[in-house]
């Protein structure tokens, strides 16, 4: 771990704490504090002035990021005979009904990345609730991970579509790609998240909307970012 700390420590000496970075410079910043020794992902936090246990201020989408998250997901699909067929065409890594259910309650198993499902699997799929829901894993329409158009929905996944939604602190966690990427396609790819994220603002919500937005690395400490210098 000390290890670890020397290389934190020197990333947090790149990055002032006080300063309220705009977008570009942030992600100029990246690649520099990004320290480890593995290509590290980028992650967004984005608090929101929402209250998400009320159901009129819920935040919830996804989106397709102009390049992707670096990561190729592993996608499970629930569907049985064309749309399963369709579903292994696309290249879905897992298909399969009551048997794959089963494997996850049995065999605690969970090598997959991302879950789609046609709307008549949902019956059984739900039984998977208490086990997928706290893992944001649950297929649900407003994602796009419920539907009959299974090819749509598993390349999606597979070209970098992120689905975004609240924690239980009112806070999104996003991937925006990898320290590889580089400032553009960073750019592009935190622009798109956030232009989602503003489009989705509930009419319930009240005062600020973007109380912090935060970029990090894997293992590296957070930039803060300007939200008023966020294109809207």
């Amino acid at each position: 771990m000390a290890k670890r700390g020397k290389k934190y420590q020197e990333s947090l000496k790149l990055i002032d704490k006080n300063k309220l970075y705009d977008p570009e410079e942030a992600m100029a910043l990246v690649p520099e504090i990004a320290k480890a020794k593995f290509d590290e992902t980028v992650e967004l936090h984005v608090k929101l002035g929402v209250d998400g246990r009320h159901a009129d201020q819920q935040v919830r989408g996804a989106v397709l990021l102009p390049h992707g998250t670096g990561k190729t997901k592993k996608v499970l699909v629930f569907a049985k005979g064309d749309k399963a067929s369709e579903a292994e065409a696309a290249g879905a890594d897992y298909v399969g009904a009551e048997d794959m259910v089963a494997k996850i309650q049995n065999e605690n198993w969970f090598d997959f990345d991302a879950v789609v499902a046609t709307p008549d699997m949902m019956g059984i799929v739900g039984r998977l609730g208490r086990i997928l829901g706290p893992k944001g894993l649950m297929p649900n329409p407003k994602s796009g991970t419920v539907t009959f158009d299974i090819e749509k929905a598993v390349k999606e996944i597979k070209a970098g579509k992120v689905e975004y939604r609240l924690d239980k602190t009112n806070i999104i966690h996003v991937p925006i790609g990898k320290v590889s990427f580089g400032k553009e396609k960073l750019m592009d790819n935190f622009n798109t998240i956030m232009e989602a994220i503003i489009k989705a603002k509930p009419a319930a919500a009240k005062g600020a909307y973007l109380k912090s937005v935060t970029v990090t690395t894997t293992m590296g400490p957070g930039i803060k970012i300007n939200s008023a210098k966020i294109v809207k």
